[in-house]
């Protein structure tokens, strides 16, 4: 085997070594992938770096080409044990010709056959500023017409690289820790500018709502909430009850779209023993369980006419009479009434009662959809994508391109919607960071009657679509991946958490190439 030859399998090692420490963000996984570029390109058996552990009294497998699990758990010495303990010891490297007549070679891990396999043994320390912090090991089949001397040469050159490795993976950890808790002073002093009555919002409109709910919650008046589905209006009804003097009462919820009328009916006043079939017991209803209280009808839209007169008269007298009986019962009630639909273009059609309506409509607030307050997203999304990481004990991100995305995207759904979104992104993640294809298709696909145009700035639109297909993100993903990579693939596919034949496979697919300017 020719020195030119030796030299240049070396040199393709180190490339391949280089680019692996230069894109690294997880030290156990890079320092594996090193172990393999050794076995790969320099057909080396087995290959093991040994670091103290956080005692400083024994040499531990950190990473390891090779072995098994059940290997890499005996490979633990004591710092001045066999040849592994004598490198750390010595700072020198060593080199067993044959480990059948090296006495001091322990073979701890029981990986090596010595009855099978004839092999030479090579170590060298890791020195981190001189000090040592660990044994590079390999193993090489005895006869390989390869001398020694340029195996010390080139294992000492990637401990080298590996020890740099370590100082930097240090450092990361330590600005990590550091950027954690100034990212924690941070959100403590940000949240009480942000959130208000513990709705999240910086934008105008929500800061208008914010000032609707502080002037209306001291009063006893009807609101009204006005708005799409999702917007969350259950919770500024809470909001306005929390920041009210009924805030120690009790705060229920009646949907008057779940039920049907007589069981509605009910459920809002109360029912006798025997009052229809079925009623076997008293049953109190919700005004009065509430009373003193706050009292939330959801979708009163929906109500039917019918029991909309009978509600008209508890708000008016605030008295009624549960269903089969006679006495008269008097509560005090605040109502916080929502809808996502135009009430006063059902009063037209004449579905809903006007006397009704005038008597919710005191104190109107418009919830705006999460289109209308876009400076709002990325607020909302951190915290829902924060939430749903803890729930699930993950950590999950989103990429700079998905981030765009979701600014950019109607949210038909609101706040629910994102909040739904992010919990399947992360429960989904088979990553840490979560790429445009990773985005379930309702949220790609457009709408045959979508709203407003929604695109990605850079990417072809196929098909006559108003958003672009799934491979046309694709494609503007891996060739921005590889942009910012200078076009080095496997830089680019490290990002992307792609191998090297799935990126070249791709590359190959969408025709993409290195500009000649690039």
């Amino acid at each position: 085997m020719g020195t030119n030859y030796t030299e240049a399998i070396e040199l393709k090692a180190l490339y391949e070594i280089a680019l692996l420490i230069g894109s690294a963000h997880d030290l156990a996984t890079t320092l594996t992938s090193i172990l393999k570029v050794m076995h790969d390109i320099l057909q080396m058996e087995r290959a093991t770096l040994f670091l103290l552990d956080e005692s400083g009294r024994f040499l531990s497998i950190k990473a390891s080409y090779g072995l098994s699990h059940d290997e890499r758990k005996r490979g633990v010495y004591r710092l001045d044990e066999g040849i592994t303990g004598k490198i750390f010891a010595s700072r020198t490297p060593f080199v067993v010709p044959d480990i059948h007549s090296e006495p001091l070679f322990l073979n701890k891990t029981r990986s090596r056959e010595v009855n099978k396999e004839t092999l030479s043994f090579l170590g060298v320390p890791v020195l981190v500023a001189g000090e040592p912090a660990g044994v590079l090991t390999a193993d090489r089949l005895f006869g390989l017409d390869i001398p020694f001397a340029e195996d010390i040469r080139f294992l000492t050159v990637v401990a080298t690289l590996i020890a740099q490795f370590l100082v930097l993976s240090r450092e990361i950890r330590k600005n990590e820790a550091h950027l954690r808790e100034e990212n924690r002073s941070l959100r403590a002093r940000l949240t009480p500018v942000f959130s208000r009555h513990d709705i999240l919002g910086q934008s105008k409109v929500m800061q208008e709502v914010f000032v609707a709910i502080s002037k209306v919650a001291p009063s006893s008046a009807t609101v009204l909430l006005l708005g799409e589905s999702g917007t969350g209006k259950e919770l500024v009804a809470r909001a306005v009850h929390q920041a009210s003097r009924r805030h120690s009462r009790p705060f229920l919820t009646v949907n008057c779209a779940a039920l049907p009328e007589n069981l509605l009916e009910s459920e809002l006043i109360g029912h006798e023993k025997g009052a229809f079939t079925n009623a076997l017991a008293l049953k109190k209803g919700r005004f009065e369980l509430a009373d003193s209280g706050t009292l939330f009808l959801d979708e009163i839209g929906e109500m039917p006419l019918e029991l909309q007169a009978k509600l008209l008269r508890v708000l008016q007298e605030q008295r009624f009479e549960r269903l089969g009986g006679t006495a008269t019962i008097s509560v005090d009630v605040r109502i916080i009434a929502a809808t996502n639909r135009s009430l006063a273009e059902a009063v037209a059609r004449g579905s809903f009662r006007a006397d009704l309506y005038y008597r919710l409509n005191v104190v109107p607030i418009v919830l705006p959809p999460l289109r209308d307050r876009a400076e709002d997203i990325p607020l909302l999304i951190d915290h829902f994508l924060a939430l749903s990481n803890r729930q699930n004990r993950k950590s999950v991100r989103l990429s700079r391109e998905v981030m765009d995305f979701l600014v950019r995207y109607p949210w038909p759904g609101n706040v629910r919607e994102m909040q739904n979104l992010m919990e399947r992104l992360v429960i989904m993640a088979d990553r840490s960071q979560v790429q445009l294809t990773d985005l379930p298709p309702f949220v790609v696909a457009e709408p045959e009657e979508a709203g407003p145009r929604h695109t990605l700035p850079g990417l072809p639109v196929s098909g006559g679509s108003k958003r672009p297909s799934l491979e046309a993100m694709e494609r503007g993903e891996i060739e921005a991946a590889l942009k910012r990579h200078g076009w080095v693939q496997a830089r680019a596919a490290r990002e992307l958490g792609l191998t090297a034949r799935q990126m070249g496979y791709k590359i190959r697919k969408y025709g993409l190439s290195r500009p000649e300017f690039a």
